[in-house]
């Protein structure tokens, strides 16, 4: 069987991330996915599906700096995805 082509691990990490347990989540980790998948290298990839193993509601809470993250998910993707909240990439509640 062949191995996944990068283009179609980049949709179905996007399809994963915008498709989460709640309307906020899927906001500020699709529209993360949206930006910025394209741009990354095969290993934050490989954070990236790391992190989508986490639960929601962690990840939405890690994202938007309400609590920290595990020592395994402090990564360059997490820290990209904080800037992208703070940039202006989701309305904070």
């Amino acid at each position: 069987m062949p191995s996944e082509s990068r283009q179609d691990r980049i949709k179905r990490l996007g399809y994963r991330a915008g498709r989460r347990g709640f309307k906020e989540a899927d906001l500020l980790i699709g529209g993360f996915a949206r930006a910025r998948l394209h741009l990354m290298a095969e290993t934050e990839l490989d954070e990236f599906e790391d992190l989508l193993n986490a639960p929601d509601q962690d990840i939405y809470s890690w994202a938007l700096g309400r609590s920290e993250a595990p020592p395994e998910h402090r990564t360059r993707v997490l820290d990209q995805m904080r800037a992208f909240v703070a940039d202006g990439g989701i309305a904070r509640d």
